[in-house]
């Protein structure tokens, strides 16, 4: 990868990123990553989850961290009441139900849910419909190629 000159351009609000990064469980285990590829993404843009977002706020281009994420800046907590238990019957008789299976599901409003199927018996179904990587701390392995300013518009908090 071939390093931008720095701009001096931190990153923040208004500004465009370019990056190469790496997502990983504590026990090394890679999640996700660009390897050397670079990728953009303008702050805010939603691309990125907020807590990554905000755990690079103030790097420039040529800066290199690990940060350790934890779970409610990442993919949020373990929630209990993400496990339903759903009707045997509600699924079609031969459908071939395994645990750890991810199927998908649909919500009241009819969006797509995703959901890993934890247990079965002859009368239910149980499924997790936290995120699977939710309650788990994430090391977080950036590298910031180029900060380039788009925007001089300041955000505005309301208190």
């Amino acid at each position: 990868m071939v390093k931008q000159k720095n701009s001096g351009v931190p990153i923040g609000p208004g500004v465009e990123v370019g990056l190469s990064f790496s997502i990983k469980l504590e026990d090394g285990e890679v999640i996700d990553s660009t390897a050397e590829k670079v990728v953009s993404f303008t702050v805010g843009d939603g691309n990125l989850l907020p807590g990554f977002e905000r755990s690079i706020f103030g790097l420039v281009a040529g800066d290199e961290k690990v940060v350790n994420i934890e779970p409610e800046n990442a993919f949020g907590i373990h929630n209990e009441e993400n496990l339903q238990r759903i009707k045997r019957s509600s699924f079609q008789s031969n459908m071939n139900l395994s645990i750890g299976l991810m199927m998908s599901f649909s919500d009241a409003q009819n969006a797509e849910l995703p959901g890993v199927i934890i247990d079965i018996d002859d009368k239910y179904v149980d499924v997790d419909f936290n995120h699977p990587l939710a309650g788990q701390n994430i090391l977080f392995e950036v590298a910031i190629d180029s900060v380039k300013r788009i925007s001089n518009e300041i955000l505005r908090v309301k208190t």
